[in-house]
Parts: structure tokens; C-alpha cells; sequence
């Protein structure tokens, strides 16, 4: 049990008592107590109230990121196996459990496990650890998801930048088996993506597009389509399923797009070509020399870390969504995707009015789409939502 405690501000005890997992440092009066980073303690209010129980981390903003609620429960082998426990129950009613797929098993602060993500591809899984306290508990973790998910193996890894954040850093190494190969293949909807675990960003390939990547398609047949940030290709491979004309896609990693001309040969596709390079240097080149497209996708990546860069990240938006508005034909469409948990849903919408206006073309939003339902958000940290993705019609 935890022999230190953590002392809130007067009246900073409200989100935490509504179930908020992260304290900052500015709430925080006082530690009783000599806590170690990782260490297990107990948030109290400024009366001396029990609150909640978590892992303390001097070196991280979040100084607690809390688990329990329950006052006299350890944050030991059992919660956490019934954490997982529950995690993986939701994907099986959700039917994202087949042998050939891929599903998000554990997304951190929508399952109530801040600090750790879970992604199954196949047969294996991906851990990735975003916190210390998480991070100092993984061979713990590791041997709940081989007992619970039988997976052939498992690769534990951190974010890139992690370390400067959380204090965090450990390289990456697999549990039990890894995969013969470079890549390891998965089915989503149809198309067959090679996903690279241990080269890829994140934990190898973006599980919460897998529902917009089909939505957005079905807007997609006879248009030609610009897939910006394209990574692997998935928007561009349903694109093309759907009967999309031809599809150009951008991004600026030599070995994503290596790995998006793979999958569009093992789908027996055609009709696609890739550049490498920034994508806004792309897009002004693109723009300068007259070029149209009857659908214009864009898939950046998060552009804010938190709320004192919004207004920079929102300049970052404005400036591609302009030079997608110049890029698409009359009657053409546009999907929107923003991953930047401290940008609103409405503050998209309005910045696409915003652009809208400024280019002169009348826009209508079709649907505002969030991530796949295997990326739940908690009603208690909202911020678990980050994936945004309008798909507009333009005129």
C-alpha cells in the first residue's frame, strides 16, 4: 500500500473526484511522504479526503496518473488483470477478435489504463508504453497479455520522445515469438495490409482510421484522389476497391510508401503512384502547376501536443486545408482528419467554414466520424477522444 500521499490544491479536487486520470503539477500542493517515480500513492484532497490511487512521476507534468477510485485497492497483478480482462471482453462483443484482423486491445485512458496502448495484429500484439509507471510494470503487463491473449508474441516498445516526457526509455524487445518476416499481414475490410511492427510509426499501422478508410472510400468511385500523408496507403487502397480513378499519394517516409506499393501489388491493384516529400511543399507544387482532384484526403499527423500549441497547430490545419481547397474540382470531396487531442471537433468545423469562405467554395460536412469503436472514449477524460475526421462536399 502506499506509504505517500498527494495533496491537491482548494478546489482543484472536481475532475479527479469526476474520475480524470491525469494531475498535473499545477494542482498539486504538497507531497507527504518520500514517493519513488512509479511509485504507487494516494491523491487526497486539501481536506485530507481520499480521492483516488495511482502512480506518482516527478519528472512528468502528470505527476499522478490515477487507476482506482476504491479506497484499499492495490494497483497490483489482479487489478490489472481484470483491467485487461475487460478490455479484451468489449473487442470480443464487438466482434474485432478474428485470427486474420487487427483491433485496438487496450487504448489507455479509454479502457482505464493510462500509459499503455495494445494493438493485436494477427496473431501478435504490440504493446506501447506511454507512462512511467506503466513503463516500470511491463514484464508484468507482458505476462497478463500472453496468458490472457495467447498471442505468438509480443513486441514492448515506448513512443518516440517518451523519455523527455516521462523519464521512460527502454529499447524495444519482444516477449515470446517474433514474426519470420519484416511485416505481418492483416485484413481489414476486405484489403490485405502488411503491417511492420517494429519499423512502423506507432505501434505499425492507424487501427482508428479502419472504419473512416471505408467510409471515406465509398465517396471515391470515378474520382481521382489525393491521399496526403498516406503512409501505408490505406485510404488509398479502399479508394481504388471502390473504383476510384487513379490515386496519388504523399508522404514523406521513403519506407512508408515502400510498404503502401506492397500493399497495393498484394491487393492486385493499379492506377496509384507515390511522392515522397513534404507534404506542404508537395501540395504547393501541385497547386502551381493547375492540378485537380475530385477527392482530396487529409491524414496529418497530430500537429499539437497540448493546449499551449493549439493556436500554432490550428495555423498548421488552415494552411492545408487552403491548399486542399485549391487542389479539389467542383463537386468534389474532402476528408478531414485531425488527431490532435487539444483540437475540438468544433474548432475543425470551424476552421474548415473559416477556409471555406476565404477560397469562395460553399461547403456542406457529410459526416463527423470519430475513431473505431475499438478506441472507446472515456466520459471522464474526453481528451481520450483525439481522432476527428470530417468528410465534406464541396462545390
Amino acid at each position: 500500500m502506499p506509504e505517500a500521499s498527494i495533496i491537491l490544491q482548494p478546489k482543484k479536487a472536481r475532475p479527479f473526484y469526476a474520475r480524470h486520470p491525469w494531475v498535473f503539477a499545477g494542482a498539486v500542493a504538497r507531497v507527504e511522504g518520500e514517493p519513488a517515480d512509479g511509485g504507487e500513492v494516494d491523491l487526497l484532497s486539501h481536506t485530507g479526503n481520499f480521492i483516488a490511487r495511482g502512480f506518482f512521476n516527478s519528472k512528468s507534468k502528470i505527476r499522478v496518473r490515477l487507476f482506482s477510485w476504491e479506497q484499499g485497492i492495490s494497483l497490483d497483478r489482479e487489478f490489472f488483470k481484470t483491467r485487461l480482462q475487460n478490455a479484451m471482453r468489449l473487442r470480443q462483443d464487438l466482434g474485432l477478435l478474428d485470427a486474420q484482423g487487427a483491433c485496438r486491445l487496450v487504448a489507455s485512458e479509454g479502457d482505464f489504463l493510462s500509459g499503455l496502448t495494445v494493438d493485436r495484429y494477427g496473431q501478435w500484439l504490440v504493446a506501447q508504453f506511454t507512462s512511467l509507471g506503466m513503463g516500470q510494470r511491463k514484464d508484468l503487463i507482458a505476462g497478463l497479455l500472453m496468458e490472457l491473449a495467447q498471442p505468438k508474441g509480443i513486441l514492448l516498445r515506448t513512443e518516440k520522445g517518451i523519455g523527455k516526457l516521462e523519464g521512460l526509455e527502454f529499447p524495444d524487445e519482444w516477449v515470446g515469438s517474433a514474426p519470420t518476416g519484416a511485416t505481418v499481414p492483416i485484413l481489414e475490410h476486405g484489403c490485405e495490409i502488411q503491417v511492420s511492427m517494429s519499423e512502423g510509426q506507432k505501434t505499425g499501422y492507424y487501427l482508428d482510421q479502419r472504419d473512416n478508410r471505408l467510409a471515406a472510400s465509398k465517396f471515391a468511385a470515378g474520382k481521382r484522389v489525393l491521399d496526403v500523408f498516406c503512409y501505408g496507403g490505406g485510404f488509398t487502397l479502399h479508394c481504388l476497391k471502390q473504383g476510384a480513378s487513379q490515386c496519388l499519394g504523399i508522404d514523406q517516409s521513403a519506407s512508408a510508401l515502400q510498404l503502401a506499393e506492397l500493399n497495393l501489388k498484394n491487393n492486385q491493384l493499379a492506377n496509384a503512384t507515390w511522392v515522397q516529400g513534404d507534404a506542404f511543399d508537395e501540395l504547393d507544387k501541385l497547386a502551381t502547376a493547375g492540378e485537380k482532384f475530385g477527392m482530396v484526403i487529409l491524414d496529418p499527423p497530430r500537429f499539437s501536443r497540448g493546449r499551449d500549441s493549439v493556436d500554432e497547430a490550428l495555423g498548421g490545419y488552415r494552411r492545408l486545408h487552403t491548399l486542399a481547397l485549391r487542389l479539389l474540382e467542383p463537386d468534389g470531396f474532402l476528408v478531414s482528419c485531425c488527431c490532435s487531442g487539444s483540437i475540438t471537433m468544433d474548432m475543425m468545423v470551424d476552421l474548415i467554414a473559416q477556409v471555406g469562405s476565404k477560397e469562395k467554395r460553399e461547403i456542406r460536412i457529410l459526416e463527423k466520424r470519430g475513431p473505431a469503436p475499438d478506441h472507446p472514449v472515456a466520459v471522464s477524460c474526453l481528451e481520450s477522444g483525439y481522432l476527428k475526421c470530417l468528410v465534406s462536399f464541396v462545390r
